[in-house]
């Protein structure tokens, strides 16, 4: 199972320090899971799994509001676990704020990485606002909603996990 864990550039360049995702406990991420594929109708797997990396993208986008400092840039590192490692709660499958939300007992070897996707540069504005408007828009702005949507017009650039020190600037 591919999952998709949500990190900002500082926890990628900590993760590429440590060699491992979720030092210490379990890995919070995103997959393709029952309720998600309910959620998304599709039984194409390319666009659940692009699916599920948009709902890491907006988990990477909650963790920059939840840090000023960090590079207003997304970060999301897929990764390929056995299936019973992610797990899921069933009672929230449909929940919107769970949609696709998996836990992966960590850590997780940066080495099992299949790859890194990251905003660029040109990004960074939108994805600033976009943090910026995310609590007004939870609360029901729509104002807020549509800056926030204005991150999701950024692709998220794919990267080979041998580029990380780059990324991250080692």
């Amino acid at each position: 199972m591919r999952v998709y864990v949500p990190l900002t550039l500082p926890a990628l360049a900590e993760a590429y320090k440590s060699g491992e995702l979720g030092a210490g406990g379990s890995v919070s991420a995103y997959a393709v899971t029952p309720g998600l594929r309910e959620w998304y109708l599709s039984d194409d797997i390319e666009e659940l799994e692009y699916a599920a990396l948009s709902r890491a993208a907006l988990a990477s986008l909650r963790l920059l509001a939840a840090d000023p400092e960090a590079a207003r840039r997304r970060v999301v590192v897929a990764v390929d676990v056995p299936d019973r490692a992610a797990s899921f709660d069933p009672g929230r499958a449909l929940d919107p704020a769970a949609l696709g939300e998996v836990r992966v007992e960590g850590p997780l070897p940066l080495a099992k990485a299949a790859a890194v996707h990251v905003d660029a540069d040109d990004a960074e504005t939108d994805v600033a606002a976009a943090a910026d408007a995310l609590e007004a828009a939870d609360g029901g702005d729509d104002d807020a909603q549509f800056v926030v949507d204005g991150a999701e017009d950024h692709e998220l650039l794919w990267f080979a996990t041998q580029e990380i020190p780059h990324l991250v600037g080692q």
